[in-house]
């Protein structure tokens, strides 16, 4: 080779460093792979393959998300009594009107001429009535005079009763005159004459007293017709004064007016256009009572809508106004029901404040509805409630019956009842809180197999379901007893308080978690919890602060039983 193909110096000595270099990494790759198969042939995790977090006390918000459309609180739609052309239009978009203001007006000829022809009806009408008055008037009039000519007559009655009497004895005294021959028998013949004229003229005076009362009777007669008249024409003059006061109100209702204070915010009619309302008001505006307070109707899924209460706070975002939070309040929860893609749905109605009238009608809001807080509680990361260790990894005993998976007590179709939950969360709160003695964690667990062996006992082919829980309080109770029992002065309070607090067994909801156990083994724990924001969960029971439990991480699938693995 010549010297001008040899490599300097410095190359040389830049190859020599290159090719240790490569040596030290494949010597390091060689020992990685070596320990990790020593690892895996002794079939024990590394230490750190498990992710931990741990139990800390913090701030847990459960919410629920929703959409829901934004709303004027009350929105009032203006139509049309009557049918007819518009004429005049004085509100537009956005317009704010006043309760009571004129917002469109119709044609009005035709009501005018009909309220004119109404008005001289009943004109008419009245004057009918003056005639019908006068009438009576006159009427009554004639009825007096009837009464003054019968008491004339009646007063000639009296007078020719009189002059009958005294000629009746005039002819007495003449014939028993002429008996004696003392009288001529012309006068005795004058003493008849005159008598019977009297009487005739007597008769004459009664008849007349007859025909006077007659007329009485009848002009009493011609007085009721012309009240019937009379009470007919003012009937009809109540009906035409009626019929002015409706045209008055059609006549009225050409003013379509506002019926509330508040913003136009919408308008359907035009000039010129005809409305019709022969079946039903036509919608000619849309009127918001007040845009500074609006309401949120959101639908709400059935399986959260029993979390949600009037009272609640809520957040929202529009996409109008990005990186902005609004706030609100849960108003009312619906009674009614709708289902959506076999989804049953309620309305929940959110009220909001809209002081600068931001907030539009018919914006969509994205709706976080705050059904739970709690700002010091003790939560755990929700992958630990998710974690659970392969099927072949040695899962170490548990502390505690609860944590251990004792026998649930079964009731009918072999579900784990609510009591059975309710006493194992009392005993591990209990073994949490109270700080038991070994030898009261022992005593307590006796009490709880005993209980369970009598429950069992005593359910075995009992088909009534009221016996069943009769039975299953008393035995309750027996355990209760029997645990304050074995409790100090001190304890015994706080025992009453955790049973109080977890009597709500409907209520109650358990979790499993799993903790490293001095053999690094994974560890289950049966925990209570309470409210999740969708990330941390709360953790009523069952866990203390500070106790780290296994969010990820793991030995893979059957790790346990592979033999080592050499080789790059």
């Amino acid at each position: 080779m010549s010297d001008a193909l040899k490599p300097s110096g410095g190359l040389r000595q830049f190859l020599s460093i290159r090719r240790l270099a490569t040596l030290a990494v494949v010597a390091a790759i060689g020992l990685a792979a070596f320990l990790y198969g020593i690892a895996e042939w002794s079939g024990a995790p590394a230490e750190g393959s498990y992710r931990l977090a741990k139990a800390e006390r913090g701030e847990i918000i459960a919410t629920v998300n929703a959409t829901g459309t934004i709303n004027p609180t009350t929105t009032v739609i203006v139509g049309s009594q009557l049918s007819g052309q518009v004429v005049q239009i004085l509100a537009d978009y956005n317009s704010e009107v006043k309760a009571e203001q004129v917002v469109a007006r119709l044609n009005s000829d035709q009501i005018r001429a009909r309220l004119d022809a109404a008005r001289a009806d009943l004109e008419q009408m009245r004057a009918q009535k003056l005639v019908q008055e006068g009438q009576i008037e006159k009427v009554k009039a004639e009825t007096e005079k009837a009464r003054a000519a019968q008491a004339d007559v009646e007063a000639q009655v009296a007078r020719n009763e009189a002059l009958l009497g005294d000629a009746e004895r005039i002819f007495q005294r003449q014939t028993e005159l002429r008996s004696r021959g003392f009288a001529a028998e012309q006068t005795l013949d004058t003493a008849r004459t005159t008598r019977d004229a009297q009487q005739a003229a007597l008769n004459s005076a009664r008849a007349q007293v007859n025909s006077a009362k007659a007329a009485i009777s009848s002009l009493a007669a011609d007085l009721r017709v012309a009240q019937g008249n009379l009470a007919a024409v003012t009937a009809q003059i109540s009906q035409r004064e009626a019929a002015v006061r409706q045209i008055q109100v059609d006549l009225r209702n050409t003013d379509i007016r506002s019926p509330v204070s508040g913003v136009v915010v919408q308008r359907n009619v035009e000039l010129g256009q005809t409305v019709a309302a022969s079946l039903q008001a036509p919608e000619l505006f849309r009127i918001a009572d007040d845009l500074r307070h609006m309401e949120i109707s959101a639908n709400i899924d059935e399986t959260d809508v029993g979390r949600i209460k009037a009272g609640q706070r809520a957040s929202f975002t529009v996409n109008a106004f990005p990186g902005r939070s609004f706030e609100g309040n849960v108003k009312q929860v619906r009674l009614g029901s709708q289902t959506v893609n076999n989804v049953v749905i309620y309305t929940t109605i959110i009220s909001t404040e809209n002081p600068r009238r931001e907030l539009l009608p018919g914006m969509t809001a994205n709706l976080r509805i705050e059904t739970d807080r709690q700002d010091d509680a003790i939560r755990i990361p929700n992958a630990a409630l998710r974690w659970r260790p392969p099927v072949d990894t040695p899962v170490a005993a548990a502390a505690d019956p609860s944590a251990a998976g004792q026998r649930p007590v079964a009731g009918r179709g072999g579900a784990t009842s609510a009591g059975a939950r309710n006493i194992t969360e009392t005993i591990a709160a209990m073994k949490t809180e109270l700080k038991l003695s070994a030898e009261q964690a022992r005593a307590v667990d006796e009490a709880v197999a005993d209980m369970r062996k009598s429950f069992m006992t005593a359910m075995a082919g009992e088909q009534d379901q009221n016996t069943r829980r009769e039975r299953a309080r008393a035995l309750r109770k027996d355990l209760d007893d029997r645990i304050a029992g074995l409790l100090t002065d001190a304890q015994r309070p706080a025992f009453a308080a955790i049973r109080d607090r977890l009597a709500d067994t409907g209520a109650a909801q358990t979790g499993r978690v799993f903790v490293l156990g001095p053999d690094r083994k994974p560890q289950g724990v049966t925990i209570r919890i309470g409210a999740t924001d969708g990330a941390q969960t709360e953790v009523l029971s069952g866990l203390d602060v500070g106790r780290e439990v296994i969010i990820g991480g793991g030995p893979p699938a059957g790790a346990a039983q592979r033999g080592p693995r050499f080789g790059f």
